[in-house]
């Protein structure tokens, strides 16, 4: 059976490390909800190579949600080989 609810955990900096990502998988998370309006471009790049390692490791897909700051224009270069 195919449950139709998806459980969204949104991780701060009590979350984020891969020991508890891993408890979160363990409990069911399907969906990790990232604040942007917080951290850096250096540490949400750590904080998603955790996720993925952790689902890697618990063999659990999970979708990555990304909540940006407010309505603001957001501009910027992409890479050649895409995003």
């Amino acid at each position: 059976m195919n449950k139709r609810t998806k459980i969204v955990c949104t991780i701060g900096p009590a979350s984020e490390n891969k020991t508890t990502l891993e408890k979160m998988f363990k409990a069911g998370m399907d969906v990790v909800r990232l604040n942007f309006s917080h951290g850096n471009y250096k540490q949400h790049a750590i904080l998603l190579n955790n996720i993925r390692a952790a689902s890697k490791k618990m063999k659990k897909p999970v979708a990555i949600m990304q909540d940006l700051q407010g309505p603001r224009i957001r501009i910027g270069e992409v890479d050649k080989n895409g995003i």
